[in-house]
Parts: C-alpha cells; sequence; structure tokens
C-alpha cells in the first residue's frame, strides 16, 4: 500500500513487521474526533507543526522513540514528547507536504537520528494543543533502519530514549493525571518519566485502535503540579 501523501511520493506502509500492520490499518480510516476533543479551530488559524511517532525495534521488542524537553524552556519545560515542531517555511505547504517534511527534520535536530533510515508509511489527522495554539500533524514511522541518537541541543532536549511497547501496554504503567484546571487525561509512568498531555493521548488512542490497549485502572490519579 503506497500513497502520495500531500505530494510526497514514498510514504508507504509496503514491507512494515507484521507487528506494526494494525497501527496502519487504524491511519486509513481513523477521523481526528476519535484521537482527542481538541480540533483545529474550524475557522482557520493556529500554527501549523508535526510529530514523528516513530516505531522502532529494541531488545525488549516494538518500541517508541521519545524526548524530554530542557527544564529551562517557556513552554512544555520538561515534558516529555514525540521529536517535533512547528512547519518552517522550507517544509511546504501545510495542507501537503509540509507536515512530513518538518516531522522527519525536526526528528533529525533534535534526536540525531538519519532520516533516511524511517520509513513514514501513514498521516494522522490534524489535531490542537490549546494550551500552545498549534495544530499537530502526527507522522507515523517505522525505524528501518536505526541510527545512533542524543540530545543534539542540550538547552532544548534533556535526553532521547525509547520506551518498549510492552511497557506502554501495562497496566501498571498507566494512570490517569489530574490537572490543577481539572482537566484528566491518560498517563504512563516509563522509562523514569511522566508521559502526558498531548503525547500520552495520541500513544492511548493508538493504543486502543490498534488492538494493543489492556485493562488499566482509570481510577489511579497522579495529579500534576501547578507548574504543568
Amino acid at each position: 500500500m503506497t500513497s502520495t501523501y500531500g505530494g510526497v511520493a514514498g510514504v508507504t506502509s509496503d514491507g512494515l513487521p507484521e507487528w506494526l500492520m494494525p497501527v496502519a490499518r487504524v491511519a486509513e480510516t481513523v477521523e481526528a474526533r476519535q484521537l482527542s476533543r481538541f480540533l483545529p479551530p474550524a475557522r482557520g488559524g493556529g500554527r501549523p507543526s508535526a510529530v514523528l511517532v516513530l516505531f522502532g525495534e529494541g531488545d525488549r521488542g516494538p518500541e517508541l522513540l521519545l524526548l524530554e524537553r530542557a527544564s529551562s524552556l517557556r513552554s512544555h519545560a520538561g515534558q516529555p514528547s514525540f521529536p517535533g515542531g512547528a512547519l518552517d517555511p522550507e517544509d511546504g505547504d501545510p495542507e501537503g507536504a509540509g507536515p512530513v517534511r518538518a516531522a522527519l527534520r525536526e526528528a533529525e535536530e533534535e534526536t540525531g537520528l538519519d532520516p533516511a533510515g524511517v520509513q513514514v508509511f501513514a498521516v494522522l489527522p490534524r489535531l490542537y494543543i490549546p494550551v500552545s495554539g498549534f495544530v499537530v500533524t502526527p507522522v507515523l514511522g517505522w525505524w528501518r533502519k536505526p541510527s545512533p541518537i542524543r540530545p543534539v541541543d542540550p538547552a532544548e532536549t534533556a535526553r532521547v530514549f525509547t520506551v518498549p511497547v510492552a511497557d506502554l501496554t501495562d497496566p501498571a504503567h498507566r494512570a490517569t493525571t489530574v490537572h490543577p484546571s481539572g482537566h484528566t487525561g491518560p498517563c504512563f509512568l516509563v522509562e523514569g518519566a511522566l508521559v502526558w498531555g498531548f503525547t500520552a493521548g495520541v500513544i492511548d488512542r493508538i493504543l486502543h485502535f490498534a488492538g494493543w490497549e489492556r485493562p488499566w485502572n482509570r481510577d489511579n490519579r497522579v495529579p500534576l503540579d501547578w507548574r504543568a
């Protein structure tokens, strides 16, 4: 199955490992409202951005690539997230190829990975982060040829790490965050980090629609402090 999403030839699920095919199938039909209650403004607006949701295989099987933002940043300081960021003019059309190019470019700039080793196999619908005003396109990738990773700029990225999917699906690592505003959402306690917010929401929905989710205790609550 090969597509030309946004004019980018080579966005394809051909050759994916069998375990990743449920995610590829979900991406074909899932709608934005099934992924988040926060959708891009109907009248437009918001800053176009993209994140790379990168699946690989490690010593413990399937895994996801995440990073932890530097604690000195003004926005989302210290928060784990997918690699990604705002589109630059050279990335191209936000309605076309721009998000794919931006996701790969940002991942290289933040983690040092080699984009040539990444197979983009799907693009999810655009979502919205109200607190920052970003309109985010999640770009799904398969790390076909892994390359070394590191925090390229410590002023922006505190660490880069992978999380086994087995840990993300383990009920012992799952909980519900409670923001001081009263907002609640899924979270994951993995690799010494609390993954919450937009990133946790996307992971939660992928696990659910791919059929990987295991029953977990939603009454297990983790409060977020006022800085969150």
